[in-house]
């Protein structure tokens, strides 16, 4: 159901049709039964927070936020984290491209039992666009960003897009 969303997304986007912020677009596609965080206060030092990137794997390779996990999205299990992370109030922040897919997995985690699960507000596309650094597969620090798609990478503003 969520990848028909995406591309009906993409085909209005593609015919037109925009939302003026990202909050817009993020209201028409999320439900906000998880909260968000802000990137703002996610680079806070006193944020001690467990990072899911819920992005597919060649996403997450490009770059990604420093130390997060990689779960995926397609292919995400949610016992895999039960597993690795037993503390249930532990603060966990999900994060995409935007802040759609992370949802998802973020309600997974809240239906298993974790008390304390956030959603990034605007994911890895608004922390770039706020200056903050991301990392590739070697952990060093890269302009490059996986944009996901025209649609979605016009939502992008700093870094390098790649789309492959």
């Amino acid at each position: 159901m969520r990848n028909l969303i995406i591309l009906s997304f993409m085909f209005v986007s593609f015919i037109g049709f925009s939302q003026e912020t990202i909050g817009d677009l993020l209201k028409m596609h999320n439900n906000e039964h998880v909260p968000y965080m802000s990137v703002q206060e996610l680079a806070m030092p006193k944020t001690d927070a467990i990072l899911l990137d819920s992005r597919e794997l060649i996403e997450y390779e490009t770059s990604h936020l420093k130390d997060a996990i990689h779960v995926g999205y397609d292919k995400f299990n949610i016992e895999n984290i039960t597993t690795s992370i037993a503390d249930k109030s532990a603060t966990i922040v999900v994060y995409c491209s935007l802040g759609i897919r992370s949802e998802d997995i973020a309600e997974q985690l809240k239906k298993k039992g974790y008390t304390n699960v956030y959603n990034l507000f605007g994911g890895i596309f608004e922390w770039k666009n706020n200056n903050f650094p991301v990392y590739n597969s070697e952990n060093k620090e890269t302009e490059q960003i996986h944009a996901y798609s025209k649609a979605w990478g016009k939502w992008l503003l700093k870094g390098i897009k790649i789309y492959e």
